[in-house]
Formats: C-alpha cells, sequence, structure tokens
C-alpha cells in the first residue's frame, strides 16, 4: 500500500512538472553572453570617449614671450569656444622647456646640452578640445587662428590618431551591434524551443481545462505569469553575475571604472531584466498558442 502511494505522488508529480529550472537556466545563460556583448560596445565607446577627451593641441611660444603677453594668449585661447574644460583640470596649462628637456633626458637618455649647449624646446601651452571640433577641417581652421596670434611660433597635435579612432571605432560599434542582432535571434530561438519543450508535459493539462470549459485567456495568464517572473528572475541573476565581474575586473584592471559612468551599466543591467521578461512571454505566448490549437490526435 506504501508503494502504491509512493507511485502515485511519484505520478502527479511528474503531471505537473514544468521544466523552470532549465528555462531560468537557458534564458540566464543567453542574458550573460548579451551582456557581455553590451559592456563591450559600452567600454569601446568609452574609450573612444576618453581618447577624444585627452585630444592635445600643443601651442609652442617664441622664445621671446614676456609673461605678460602669456597671460594674454592663455586668457585668449580660454575664451575660445572649442576649447574642453576638464573636471579637476585647467584648461590652458603651461608647460615649460625645461620641463620638456628633462621628460626627453628621461625618454631617452641623451643628455643634448652636453653638444647643443642651449635648451632647443620652447615654452608650451597645452588644451584640450572638444570632440565636436575633432575634424581636420576645423583643427586646421582652429590651428590657423591661433598661429596668427601674436607670441605664438607653432601648432602642433596628430590629426591621424583621431582618423584612425573615428574609423575603426565606427566599424567596430558596426561590427558589435550586426553580432548583437544576430545573437539576439538565435537567443529568440532558443528559448523559443526551450520552454516548448517545457510546456510539451502540460499538453494534457490544457487539454483537460479546455474540456472543462476553460477560456484561453483564463488558461494562458498562468503561464504567462509564470514565465513573466522566470525571464525576470533569470534577469537579475545574469544582471547580478554581470556586476559582480565588472567589479572583479575593476580591482585588477587600474582605472577601467574611469571608461565608463555607472549610470550606463546600470541601465545595460536594467534592460538585461527587462529583456529576459518580454522574451520569455513571447516564447511562452507562442507555445501556448500553439497546444491550445492541437487537437486531441495531435496530443499524442
Amino acid at each position: 500500500m506504501a508503494k502504491e502511494e509512493k507511485k502515485y505522488k511519484r505520478k502527479k508529480k511528474k503531471v505537473g512538472s514544468y521544466q523552470y529550472g532549465s528555462v531560468v537556466f537557458s534564458i540566464f545563460l543567453a542574458l550573460v553572453v548579451i551582456g557581455l556583448l553590451g559592456m563591450l560596445m559600452l567600454f569601446v565607446n568609452g574609450l573612444s570617449t576618453a581618447v577624444k577627451d585627452n585630444f592635445e593641441i600643443s601651442i609652442f611660444l617664441n622664445k621671446n614671450v614676456t609673461k605678460n603677453q602669456r597671460t594674454r594668449i592663455e586668457n585668449e585661447l580660454t575664451a575660445s569656444p572649442y576649447l574642453l574644460n576638464k573636471e579637476g583640470q585647467e584648461a590652458v596649462r603651461f608647460k615649460p622647456k625645461e620641463d620638456a628637456a628633462a621628460e626627453f633626458i628621461e625618454e631617452t637618455g641623451e643628455d643634448f646640452a652636453e653638444f647643443l649647449g642651449d635648451n632647443p624646446f620652447r615654452d608650451a601651452l597645452i588644451i584640450n578640445v572638444s570632440s565636436d571640433y575633432q575634424e581636420n577641417a576645423k583643427l586646421d581652421s582652429i590651428s590657423d587662428r591661433i598661429e596668427a596670434i601674436s607670441g605664438v611660433f607653432e601648432v602642433a597635435y596628430s590629426p591621424s590618431i583621431l582618423e584612425k579612432i573615428e574609423k575603426n571605432g565606427t566599424r567596430l560599434s558596426l561590427y558589435l551591434l550586426v553580432l548583437a542582432v544576430v545573437l539576439l535571434l538565435i537567443v529568440v530561438l532558443l528559448i523559443n524551443n526551450t520552454i516548448k519543450l517545457a510546456l510539451f508535459s502540460q499538453r494534457f493539462l490544457i487539454r483537460s481545462m479546455q474540456l472543462v470549459g476553460a477560456t484561453s485567456g483564463f488558461i494562458r495568464k498562468p503561464f504567462l505569469s509564470r514565465s513573466f517572473m522566470h525571464g525576470a528572475l533569470a534577469g537579475v541573476i545574469a544582471a547580478g553575475v554581470l556586476f559582480a565581474a565588472l567589479q572583479f575586473f575593476y580591482d585588477q584592471i587600474e582605472g577601467l571604472e574611469n571608461l565608463q559612468q555607472e549610470i550606463y551599466i546600470f541601465a545595460l543591467l536594467g534592460a538585461l531584466v527587462v529583456l529576459g521578461s518580454l522574451i520569455a512571454l513571447f516564447s511562452t505566448s507562442r507555445a501556448m498558442n500553439k497546444y491550445l490549437k492541437l487537437s486531441l490526435d495531435e496530443l499524442y
């Protein structure tokens, strides 16, 4: 008698079972991959922005420029619309020729004073240019305007770096976007098949509810609500794992956190929760429509 009760309970459990664990795990893995790709896109854009924000123009001054003339040039540059004002950093930075000479000796190990007898470097002013003006034509125009200022000897910058950043950054972002779209389609198909298999064990329960007169909306409601919660649960777990991994990499790689604002990271993690819920809801709705339309012969 006891054995019969155990068999009955086991059988009853199987009839009402639903592979929630496999569904949540499948959505979790898919969201982790999508989240990693999204973070990669954010950090690529962050790196491009950081490089642009650190783009400098060196303005070399005439050797006979006085302190008052230098102050006048600094004030004129400070009032320029193309200047990038960075928090915690002076808009126009003065670099004396002695510092330039010391840097050269440190990098090369050669003391030019031994054979030249004089410091060939010039005093310079360093400015950062706003990203809105970081185009070759605009930079050339800015360079011409600065060189026309009395007391300025020469303006130097490296436009080739900007060209490479713009070209490679745009190309990489496009590749990542295409990859994200393809990956999203694959994820939807995989999760859709996983949920179909999970609901397969519930086809007789769905049929029984139809036979007792339950409407399609009444039958769908518990399945859709549970699917929505499981998708959200998978999204929360994926967001938690990615956030923990991100904190680990922040500790391991110095300055990595400076490449991205936290608001964008949290927006991405929140989007994963919403995406997981919507994908699960969409896939469950499609699977339910299929099983609600099956005839009795097609159930076997």
